[in-house]
């Protein structure tokens, strides 16, 4: 039985590697945070959450799968919260349930796997009892297709069978089994055998009938124990390799449904604490990657927010306006801790949301899906570094360069800044050019003057050009709307703020 909650096709897969990049992302876009929110405490939630967050989905059908169950849950919560708990409670009695024991006999193998089945069919039971109760009030695909599953497959003819066989398992009359005599008169091709059904009368009747030989092994007779429990070992070998294979087969239907459950719930958590603190959420408009000059690449926002800075602070983070459909460049400049990097941010974890099938931190959002995210941000000076910060970012640039492929996404933050103007300014040109010629998206936050003032002079019609917004009294607005790029940073106010006025 499939649960089919994450995609409309497949199973959500726990263990796929992570992107190699993942350590990456997850320190220039403080996803940290955003997991915290997601897990609440939980372990197992926050793994589960971080794989569903690098889930990097690319075709919008998918997405939008995952959406809408995610709606679904939005308005059942208390369901769903009652289906993952019965998986979690599915999976820690069954470990209860079969306790421990000295070897994995065919015998102690038979008697787990029974042991397992009982307790599944109660849970069968328990769950096709929610799938009758509920399942009207779910719309998406996911969850109607699941709840007609569970309905279909788990129908009393089938339960009915499971208790019938489970029960034959107990061999209340004993174990009965055939075999035949091979080469040297040993025993081969032990098949075990159904006991016939018949009435206590017959069972009474055939005590006087009984024929053929009967042998009794002593009590005290270890070795005699032990040939007998061989031979019930090889009777019950292939019988318990398939009731294994059944219960593992069951055991990873109650896994998945944990995890992909899992996922909604991180989902969930996040969202209350987001609105919990006034701050807005949406469900984005996802298109597909652009990934030749056929297409037209999407991206614009309303309200635009860093979700984790949002978290952090507490208090709401300032959101920003989008309109860069059809850009291949944004370059972002302007005043020193004025909102660029947090707008970066923003950008880089939205897609990253709307990419897992979640919601995002903004009012409205619009985007084309990219075939991969990737960030180039600045390092601090590391002592344990064996080459200068310039060929370290330039080291790192090309690791990036052999990964990226036509539809990706990077975002830089402030790439090479560690030489001077014009170095800085021709190396990062030349980078821009070739990745953006390569149909792969960048967003360039930068002060090299050089490097934007000469793009923005070319009139490139691909490119968009936002300034981080500073009052004429030196106040941070944290707003980047579009703006050319100015020669200065505003060094000086920080400077001000920190030492005072420079006559002071």
């Amino acid at each position: 039985m499939k649960t089919f909650l994450m995609y409309p096709d497949r199973d959500f897969d726990r263990d796929r590697d992570l992107p190699p990049n993942e350590p990456d992302l997850s320190a220039d876009l403080e996803l940290g945070v955003l997991l915290e929110a997601m897990a609440d405490g939980d372990d197992f939630l926050h793994t589960t959450a971080r794989q569903g967050l690098h889930s990097g989905l690319t075709i919008p059908a998918e997405i939008v799968y995952r959406q809408h169950v995610l709606d679904d849950c939005l308005d059942h919560r208390d369901v769903v919260r009652e289906l993952y708990d019965l998986a979690v409670e599915a999976i820690t009695e069954e470990r209860r349930a079969i306790g421990f024991t000295l070897r994995d006999s065919p015998e102690s193998i038979t008697f787990r796997a029974r042991k397992q089945l009982e307790l599944y069919a109660r849970m069968f039971r328990r769950l096709r009892d929610i799938a009758g109760a509920h399942a009207a009030s779910f719309r998406s695909e996911g969850f109607t297709q699941f709840f007609a599953r569970l309905s279909a497959e788990l129908d009393d003819a089938y339960l009915a069978e499971v208790d019938a066989q489970v029960g034959e398992l107990e061999f209340r009359h004993g174990t009965l089994m055939s075999a035949q005599l091979g080469a040297g008169n040993k025993g081969t091709g032990y098949i075990l055998r159904r006991h016939p059904e018949q009435g206590w009368r017959d069972w009474m009747s055939g005590l006087s009938k009984r024929s053929g030989y009967t042998f009794t092994v002593p009590e005290r007779d270890e070795n005699g124990l032990l040939a007998l429990s061989d031979l019930t070992d090889r009777g019950l070998n292939n019988a318990s390799n398939v009731l294994a294979q059944s219960v593992d087969h069951i055991r990873v239907f109650f896994e998945l449904l944990r995890a992909e459950l899992g996922f909604y719930l991180g989902c969930l958590n996040l969202r209350d604490r987001l609105v919990g603190i006034g701050a807005p959420v949406c469900f984005p408009d996802p298109g597909h990657p652009v990934l030749d000059h056929t297409g037209r690449l999407v991206l614009s926002a309303r309200g635009l927010y860093d979700a984790s800075l949002a978290l952090s602070v507490r208090d709401g983070a300032v959101g920003n306006d989008v309109d860069a459909d059809g850009k291949q460049l944004i370059m972002v400049t302007g005043a020193n801790q004025g909102g660029k990097s947090t707008f970066l941010r923003s950008v880089g974890v939205a897609q990253l949301m709307m990419q897992a099938g979640m919601f995002v931190a903004a009012q409205s959002y619009a985007a084309s899906a990219s075939t991969g995210l990737f960030t180039h941000f600045k390092r601090e000076e590391d002592a344990t570094m064996e080459m200068g910060k310039l060929d370290e970012e330039l080291g790192r640039m090309s690791r990036i360069t052999g990964q990226l492929r036509p539809g990706c996404l990077l975002l830089c933050n402030e790439s090479f800044a560690s030489t001077n103007e014009r170095e800085g300014s021709e190396i990062a040109r030349q980078v821009v050019r070739a990745l953006t010629e390569s149909r792969i998206r960048v967003i360039f936050v930068t002060h090299l003057y050089d490097l934007a003032e000469r793009w923005y002079a070319s009139h490139d019609r691909a490119a968009l050009f936002l300034r981080a917004e500073r009052e004429p009294d030196g106040r941070r607005t944290f707003r980047v709307p579009p703006g050319e790029p100015l020669p200065t940073s505003y060094g000086q106010d920080l400077y001000q703020q920190v030492f005072g006025s420079v006559g002071a």
